[in-house]
């Protein structure tokens, strides 16, 4: 099979790329059918620079497309579609992006529940606080006077045992006698 994609060149930490076709299984840096262009991600215009009837020849040949080369051409608008995913991750990294998105879902959602926990409470802090002072401020504006208010603020009378009609003896002791001592 077939394939389009780019062959690294140019000097240390300051990569070039050739467009070339070669076949899937072979190196880049290997043999390659022929060389579609270049592209210099470093240039600010014509980054890349294809020989677009050579690249559409090779597709009609049943060539493929490497997903940063096809990204590429849909990008300078040298051939139609969608662009491609050209990052591909393993199923061990994939469980571990989930673990953490799942954990930060969670964390989010603990915290949108606290924030609601704490604004209820504030809420309810302070309709508490409006209700003591309207009630504080009512009592300051009018005082008891008389009639029904009076009796609410005067202390009620102590209650008396009731007296039984019998007449009830009291008992006193009389002192003893003292005697005098003879002398």
């Amino acid at each position: 099979m077939l394939i389009i994609r780019l062959q690294r060149v140019g000097k240390r930490k300051f990569p070039t790329y050739r467009l070339i076709v070669s076949e899937k299984n072979k190196d880049t840096q290997g043999t390659y059918l022929e060389a579609l262009g270049t592209y210099n991600p470093h240039a600010k215009e014509n980054q890349l620079l294809a020989k677009i009837e050579r690249v559409k020849y090779w597709l009609s040949q049943g060539a493929q497309m490497s997903a940063t080369i096809n990204n590429l051409l849909v990008a300078n608008k040298i051939v139609e579609g969608k662009k491609e995913k050209s990052v591909f991750l393993s199923k061990k990294r994939k469980t571990k992006l989930e673990e953490k998105n799942k954990a930060k879902v969670e964390a989010d959602a603990k915290a949108k529940v606290d924030a609601a926990a704490k604004a209820e409470a504030e809420v309810a802090a302070k309709v508490q606080a409006e209700a003591d002072a309207k009630a504080t401020a009512e009592a300051k504006a009018s005082p008891p006077v008389g009639g029904e208010a009076a009796k609410a603020v005067e202390p009620a009378p102590a209650e008396v045992a009731p007296v039984s009609e019998a007449p009830v003896e009291v008992k006193t002791e009389e002192p003893a006698p003292t005697e005098t001592p003879a002398a």
